[in-house]
């Protein structure tokens, strides 16, 4: 299966490698960020059985593991750039030495983000041992569009160079992409997009304005893989945690009422043949033809559930009613 990265006419694999439990452990505004400890060797490993079966999109950002997860993918895809299409994100203050990220000033919105991109994009650059990335993507969520269309305009000047092929921004955010996004080089929207959660006004527009909906966390963090109860529990180095932002966790814990939705539609999701993961996957590929999920991965399992999901396709139009009708019915008791 195979789509296109928006206006650029890049084409990706339906599924990309999302590379941020990759990156170990850091903290983002004091706060754990990591999926806890990782294997670089297992890392590296799963990369190549991804591009093995058909994955040829990866998506990582400068402040994942605060560099690491970056230099990681550079080392997998050492000698088979050309079949890669990679996708990195700037936007953040990074600390090094101290494995610590934040901002460029002292709020999101007015971080002063352009006058640091070009370090940002040469940094990322020796990261990945490449001399030009995919595609580029503004990851302060919250940036005000004043400062974003700033940002807009060095994107731009990077595209001209040859350092960068294509731009997009990480954020929910549909007033944010309507004024970024008027340009040509603009491809892109990285948002949070998954069976129960997500902008669907921002997908519709990446629709119609031809941009790609590039959607994390496709699985629920987890969550939409069956894999977990009520009970379940993460470490102390574990973001899963702390996710009070994400809907799908509750005090630390798995919500108990996206894992009694998920039982719901199981049946539906698990048909012919698939893992819920896999299905999961599905959906999203039914809902748009611009979606591209991003599951993240720390193992080769993980890795060939989610690029094996390429072969069942998308789900029917009937199971996507289906699913729809469940859910409708659900939230109206």
């Amino acid at each position: 299966m195979k789509r296109l990265l928006g206006r650029s006419g890049i084409e990706v694999s339906a599924v990309g490698m999302g590379c941020w439990a990759i990156g170990g452990l850091w903290k983002y505004v004091g706060n754990q960020a990591g999926w806890g400890v990782v294997d670089d060797a297992e890392s590296i490993r799963a990369i190549h059985k991804a591009i093995d079966l058909g994955c040829n999109f990866f998506d990582t950002a400068l402040n994942y593991g605060c560099g690491h997860s970056e230099r990681i993918l550079g080392q997998a895809v050492k000698g088979r750039r050309e079949q890669v299409v990679i996708a990195t994100k700037f936007g953040h203050k990074v600390d090094f030495a101290n494995k610590e990220v934040g901002f460029y000033g002292d709020a999101e919105e007015d971080s002063d983000v352009a006058s640091h991109m070009r370090t940002d994009l040469e940094t990322s650059l020796s990261h990945l041992a490449t001399d030009y990335i995919d595609l580029y993507q503004l990851h302060t969520w919250g940036l005000s569009i004043d400062r974003a269309l700033e940002v807009r305009d060095v994107l731009e000047a990077f595209v001209a160079e040859g350092k960068i092929r294509t731009y997009g921004w990480s954020t929910d955010r549909t007033d944010a992409i309507k004024a970024f996004a008027t340009l040509p080089n603009c491809s892109a929207v990285q948002q949070a997009l998954n069976i129960f959660d997500g902008n669907l006004e921002l997908l519709a527009l990446c629709e119609t304005l031809n941009l790609a909906s590039i959607n994390r966390s496709p699985l629920g963090m987890g969550v939409l893989t069956g894999k977990f109860s009520p009970n379940s529990t993460f470490g102390e180095d574990d973001v899963r945690k702390y996710v009070n932002w994400f809907a799908g966790f509750d005090q630390g814990k798995p919500s108990r009422a996206w894992l009694e939705a998920l039982d719901a539609v199981r049946e539906v999701l698990t048909s012919n043949g698939r893992t819920l993961a896999q299905g999961a996957l599905a959906w999203l590929w039914g809902r748009s033809p611009v979606t591209i999920p991003i599951p993240g991965f720390k193992t080769m399992a993980q890795v060939e559930e989610n690029c094996t999901a390429m072969q069942f396709g998308p789900l029917t139009a009937a199971q996507m009613q289906e699913i729809e009708a469940i859910i409708g019915q659900r939230e109206s008791r």
